[in-house]
Order: structure tokens, then C-alpha cells, then sequence
């Protein structure tokens, strides 16, 4: 992706925002209507389920949610994210809604357009971010209703196409559809900034003197700050929402990316920046010999293509898929569904509870338990791979690329949850307990397990054991804000550290993050980051006297 050139400005003064939010999907949406006036009260006419939380609520029930103390009313609530406000606003919006109730949130929305915060979401599509890229006929895990954003109902936005208990999940067309609307029925547009790439965030000081300071040192070369903040911009616009010490500001750059693929370049300042990028740019690799092979890919989309492309059929070598996870399982039935034999590789045993099969039900998700079956019953060790060619057509719906790329797959039946064992395909074999050692250029593999090691020719290897967030524009792709600095930011494995109910950054204020950064990978979850990071900003201004005028942006 072309950066920016360090020495093109479009103008002597980059304008100040009070904030800028790096991602433009459902937690930069989220946050965007909570930073716009749109404000949470509970609903005295509703009764939580939870009675200590419904009397902490009657407590204080004149006032909006984002000004009462999100850790007193946290306390104690437990749910499926680590992330105590993530809990709270979950269950406010869904009751027990994990007990499989479907109660009416407890919450009443009202907007004051007095307490709106100028922000900038800058994305690199339109409102929605990666959903607009997993078109096709998959099926999301959550359930629909519960990718829904505040104040407008999934539901009403879908025509009334839900289908029944099995099937209540949502395509992620739906879903890219949902939140753009959302953004317009919500009156959002004017703080989205689509088709934009940030290159590189920044924290700047302003010196006692007027010079630069960038992470602390004087910028060698640089007087914009200096120059801009006493000269261009308004009175205390250089100090920090936060109330730290040397007037702090944040400078963000990049472009925007119009007609002609032409890339305008930008700069703003801004106070505080939320990192709501998500976690899917950058796919974790194995790390062994030969893994950048042409014949080796880390995406499931390629498999999609090699097969519309007639290069893989069902007289091809294998395909070797590692990974136990969802995308692994995606690529299986993927395969699956158009005849190709898979051999499917992963380290853990079929028995691990840590499985993400063992946490879904069968009703809801068929065509994965189907997966899960062969895991546990094809084995290298039970069964060989067959050349049968009267094999079962899939029950299940494939990733998103695939979908649209393979042959179209039918819907699980309630047969196969009765008989795990109907409908399996016999050209698949798992190797449970397995490694890869290594991919030879003569497109050949070498597998280990029960210290033995196996070679095996193949196709093509997709290696899908996960992704991670690409935050190239950060000094150190931001691993120093991890919870172990001395290790790469990991959704699972080592998140952002930050503030339990502000989602501040520990080690740098007036930076945030939310949703998978901050280990909240479902949509249900990530709408806390919003609630902590907006309750935690309008306190702040609210205590500055900053609380802001009804004014539209215009900075890019």
C-alpha cells in the first residue's frame, strides 16, 4: 500500500478534532452514534431479569447510562467476554439473551444534540468494514438479533426474511446492508470518511517554547505544531481531553483514495484516536520451511478461486487444510462440496474442550458439528481417504469467497443432528494431534504426530490457524501497548492493555481501543468498548466545559 510522502501537507494547519476512530465497521459505527448525542436511559417501564442490576438501575434512572459508574454497575455480571462493561452493555441490550431468552432490551434511547462530540470514523470502504468483503451464502455464528447495533432493529431492516430456530443467523450480506443503513437511518454520514488508509498516528507534544515533541523528543525538522497551535488554531485546542501534563495531540495522516484510484493525502490532530481496526489483516503463520511456497496460501478465498478456476477437481491431489478452527472448517466443506479430497491437519486432540465446536449447538450450527464428526471419526489412523465417486453433496454453507465460488451447498437437515454419522464424506481424512514440519517445492508435505512423520503429496495447503491486526501505522506495530510488551498484538493471545471501563490505553492516554483488539471478537461484545470509551469522553468534556455544539464536520 503507498504511504504517504513524510513531506506533503494539503494544508499549513491540519484542522483538531476532539476525536478520530480508526475503522468503520460495526465498533466505529457503534461508538459514532454514542459520540452523536444518542444517549442510553433505562427504561423504567421494563424490569431486568436481574434483580440486583434492576435495583442498581432504579437507582439512578433520571440519568443516562453513560454518566453512572460503569464499574458499580458491572460488578458482579458475568457473561461470555472478559470485559466487564462489554457484559453490562450486553445484557441491557439483551437480558439472557445467553440462557436463550429473547427479552426486550432494557434500554430507551434519546438524543440531546447539545452533548454531540465532533469525531471523524475514517474506514477503508463504506460503513460496515470487513463484512462488505464475506458476501455469499454463509451463515454468520451469532445470531442475527444479536449483530444489531443500538436503536435500530436487525429485524426490521431484513424485510422479515428470518427463517426458523435452526437457521436464525444472518448472511453477511444482510449484515453489510444492516449497518449501512444503520448509518444513514441514525443520521451518521457526515462522520464517515470512506476509502481512507491511515499511514501513520503519531503523539505530539506541544514544548514549552512552542516546539514540536514527538513521543517525547523534539522533532528534528518539524515546526507544525508549534506554529499551527499558537497561530491557526483555537485557544486550548493543543490541551488533552485527558488532563495530562505537555499538551499532548495525536497526528494522524494518510489518504484518501478517490476516482481515478487518485490518493489524496491528509493530516489531522486530534485529541484522543480510537483503534477500532479489527483483526483480520494479517493471517498468523506457521513459521516453518517452505511456507512461502507458491502452492502454500493463508487465505480461504484462494481455495474459492482455484476451484472456479477449474484447477482443483475431484482427481487432484489432496488439499491440505490446517487449522481447527471455523475457517478450516469452512475451507473443508468448501472442499468438500466440490468433490476435492482434504486431508485436514491441526495440533490439538479431538477431545480438547478448548474446541470451538464443543461451544456451539447442534441445532444452530450443523454443517460444523458435521465437520467435527469426520475430525473424530475420519482419522488418519481409522479410515483412508476414498476415491468413491458417488459422494454425498454438503449440508452446509462454506466461507464467504467459496460460497460464491463453489457449487451452491443445501441446508443442514435435522437429520444429520439426530445421526452425526449421515452424510459424511469419505474422501476427507483428519490428523488430529499432527504438525506440519515442513512444505517441500516438489508439493510434498511433511506431517508429525505420535513420533512418526509422514510425507504426503497435495495440491495446494491453505494454512488457517487465525489472524492479527495489522497496526503498521503505529511505532512498533504498536506492541509496546499489548499486555506483554514483548510480544506481538494477538487478539486471543495478547491484547491491548487498557483501562477495564474506559478501554483507554494503560501506557497511553488518550488512546483507546475497542472490539477484537481488546479480545471482543463477536459484534454482541464489542458494543461495550463504545459504551466505556463514550462514557468515558463525555465525562471528561462535560468537566472541561467542552460538551459540544450541533455542527456537522468538515475536515477531509
Amino acid at each position: 500500500m503507498p504511504l504517504l510522502e513524510e513531506t506533503t501537507l494539503p494544508q499549513d494547519h491540519p484542522p483538531t478534532l476532539p476525536v478520530v476512530i480508526i475503522g468503520n465497521g460495526p465498533s466505529g459505527i457503534c461508538l459514532s452514534y454514542l459520540l452523536s448525542g444518542y444517549k442510553p436511559y433505562f427504561d423504567s417501564a421494563t424490569v431486568h431479569p436481574n434483580t440486583i442490576l434492576y435495583r442498581k438501575l432504579q437507582e439512578s434512572k433520571q440519568l443516562p447510562i453513560t454518566e453512572q459508574d460503569l464499574e458499580y454497575l458491572s460488578e458482579g455480571l458475568e457473561g461470555r467476554s472478559r470485559n466487564p462493561v462489554a457484559v453490562l452493555f450486553d445484557t441491557l441490550l439483551h437480558p439472557n439473551a445467553d440462557f436463550g431468552y429473547e427479552f426486550p432490551s432494557v434500554l430507551q434511547w434519546r438524543r440531546d444534540k447539545q452533548q454531540h462530540i465532533p469525531h471523524l470514523v475514517l474506514g477503508r470502504a463504506t460503513p460496515g468494514g470487513a463484512w462488505h468483503a464475506m458476501e455469499g451464502s454463509m451463515l454468520t455464528i451469532s445470531l442475527g438479533i444479536w449483530m444489531e447495533l443500538p436503536g435500530v432493529n436487525y429485524r426490521d431492516l431484513t424485510s422479515g426474511k428470518r427463517r426458523d430456530v435452526t437457521n436464525d443467523r444472518a448472511t453477511p450480506e444482510e449484515i453489510s446492508s444492516y449497518y449501512r443503513n444503520y448509518v444513514k437511518l441514525k443520521g451518521l454520514q457526515k462522520n464517515f470518511v470512506d476509502n481512507t488508509y491511515v499511514t501513520s498516528v503519531q503523539k505530539l507534544c506541544r514544548g514549552n517554547e512552542g516546539e514540536s515533541v514527538e513521543n517525547g523528543h523534539p522533532a528534528e525538522g518539524d515546526g507544525r505544531m508549534g506554529d499551527g497551535l499558537n497561530g491557526g488554531l483555537e485557544e486550548n485546542r493543543g490541551e488533552c481531553v485527558n488532563g495530562g501534563g505537555g499538551a499532548a495531540l495525536w497526528e494522524v495522516r494518510g489518504y484518501q483514495q478517490v476516482q481515478n484510484d487518485t490518493h489524496v493525502p491528509f493530516s489531522l490532530f486530534a485529541e484522543n484516536v480510537v483503534l477500532a481496526t479489527g483483526a483480520s489483516d494479517a493471517p498468523v503463520r506457521l513459521g516453518v520451511e517452505g511456507e512461502d511456497l507458491p502452492f502454500v496460501f493463508h487465505s480461504i478465498s484462494d481455495l474459492g478461486l482455484a476451484v472456479s478456476q477449474r484447477k482443483l477437481d475431484m482427481n487432484s491431489d489432496p488439499v491440505l487444510i490446517v487449522g481447527a478452527g471455523l475457517s478450516a472448517a469452512d475451507a473443508v466443506l468448501c472442499a468438500c462440496n466440490s468433490n476435492i479430497r482434504v486431508l485436514h491437519v491441526f495440533r490439538k486432540g479431538t477431545d480438547d474442550p478448548d474446541l470451538i465446536f464443543k461451544q456451539l449447538p447442534k441445532t444452530l450450527y450443523p454443517e460444523y458439528h458435521k465437520v467435527y464428526n469426520m475430525m473424530c471419526s475420519q482419522t488418519y489412523n481409522n479410515v483412508a481417504p476414498s476415491s468413491a465417486p458417488n459422494r454425498p453433496q454438503s449440508v452446509s454453507i462454506a466461507s464467504s469467497v467459496c460460497a460464491k465460488m463453489c457449487p451452491k451447498p443445501q441446508l443442514a437437515t435435522g437429520n444429520m443432528v439426530g445421526n452425526d454419522s449421515v452424510g459424511l464424506f469419505p474422501d476427507y481424512t483428519s490428523f488430529s494431534d499432527h504438525c506440519v514440519v515442513s512444505f517441500q517445492s516438489d508439493m510434498k508435505c511433511l506431517l508429525q504426530g505420535n513420533n512418526s512423520l509422514k510425507a504426503f503429496k497435495i495440491s495446494m495447503a491453505l494454512v488457517l490457524i487465525g489472524t492479527n491486526p495489522n497496526l503498521f501505522f503505529l511505532k512498533g506495530q504498536g506492541q509496546c501497548l499489548g499486555q506483554d510488551p514483548t510480544k506481538p498484538i494477538s487478539c486471543k493471545q495478547n491484547p491491548i492493555d487498557t483501562d477495564p471501563y474506559t478501554f483507554e490505553c494503560s501506557k497511553e492516554p488518550g488512546l483507546f481501543a475497542m472490539g477484537p483488539l481488546v479480545g471482543d471478537n463477536f459484534v454482541r461484545f464489542l458494543k461495550g468498548g463504545a459504551l466505556g470509551i463514550a462514557s468515558c469522553l463525555l465525562k471528561r468534556l462535560k468537566s472541561k466545559g467542552k460538551l459540544i455544539s450541533n455542527g456537522g464536520n468538515n475536515f477531509i
